[in-house]
């Protein structure tokens, strides 16, 4: 009997929610996983499922069992490369990040870690929804502040800044802001994050201490990059990570507030983005994920990405 097989199904059962999810992740039928459970039972002699027609729902025996075996796949697969000869991380990663840190930062790195890791095959999820590790396969996550939860165990990476910016065809025609407390008096384009509908606060800081400026949301999205476009095309203001911003700065379509040389000394800063590597525990911190973690991490450092 195949008691590893076995434990492996039922995990991906329960962190699944149903056979039926099971099945599907794992490629087999949905009578093949049902008969796997119940070997697993048998061999344990308990009932780890309480199984209807219509719902499942984890026994207390279950619910034991299950806390005791869900790190045995992560534990062997770490036991295997601790084994193997090969001297260089290998096999697939899967890395979820926001769209736009996505599509602007990591896009253009992933040729390289490509090259200094041939053997790793790389799976890029780009999306502002909710992304869960465990049901989708996630390795490692790249978030911002905002996106931490404590399911998660985060090292932060890099900062980088984000920039107030409008064209220069708003700023003729509405004013430039001279302190976060004039933004309400502005066409102000908001970010609302797809997952629950909140806006991207505007925050700053002065004299250490962080504060949230009110803004009237004249446009709201939830994607950034279209952010970014409405503000070239006069728009309003947006609030952009650098990375965003820096080119369309460079090419004059859009303008920086609030630069360190127009601020007082008693005028705040717009806060930074603090990004992080997550994974779901320290044992999936693997030669793989170490890699790419590491590889970030130098990659911006070394690079501004807009603004350092």
């Amino acid at each position: 009997m195949d008691i590893l097989g076995l434990i492996n199904t039922y995990i991906r059962v329960v962190e699944n929610g149903s056979i039926a999810a099971a099945a599907r992740a794992q490629g087999m039928s949905a009578a093949a996983v049902s008969q796997s459970i119940t070997r697993l039972e048998a061999h344990l002699g308990v009932r780890l499922l309480s199984r209807t027609t219509r719902s499942m729902a984890l026994t207390e025996s279950g619910t034991r069992y299950f806390e005791k075996v869900r790190h045995i796949p992560g534990d062997i697969d770490l036991a295997s490369q601790a084994a193997t000869v090969e001297t260089k991380p290998h096999g697939s990663l899967c890395i979820a990040t926001t769209a736009a840190f996505g599509r602007h930062v990591l896009a253009p790195l992933m040729p390289a870690f490509k090259d200094a890791y041939p053997r790793i095959n790389i799976e890029l999820i780009s999306t502002d929804r909710s992304v869960d590790h465990r049901l989708e396969g996630v390795d490692v996550s790249i978030r911002i502040e905002a996106q931490l939860n404590d399911q998660l165990i985060a090292r932060r990476i890099a900062s980088r800044p984000f920039v107030f910016c409008a064209s220069p065809a708003y700023l003729d025609r509405a004013g430039m802001p001279t302190t976060p407390e004039e933004l309400k008096q502005h066409t102000c384009l908001v970010f609302r994050y797809p997952t629950d509908g909140r806006f991207l606060p505007w925050t700053f800081v002065l004299n250490g201490s962080r504060f949230e400026a009110k803004v009237n949301p004249g446009f709201v999205c939830d994607d950034i990059d279209t952010i970014a476009q409405i503000a070239v095309n006069g728009g309003g203001i947006a609030r952009l990570a650098s990375f965003v911003a820096q080119p369309l700065i460079d090419s004059g379509r859009l303008l920086p507030l609030f630069e360190s040389g127009n601020r007082n000394a008693a005028c705040a800063e717009p806060e930074p983005m603090h990004i992080y590597a997550c994974v779901t525990e320290r044992s999936a911190l693997n030669a793989k994920v170490r890699a790419f973690i590491d590889f970030l991490e130098r990659e911006m450092q070394s690079q501004s990405y807009g603004l350092a």
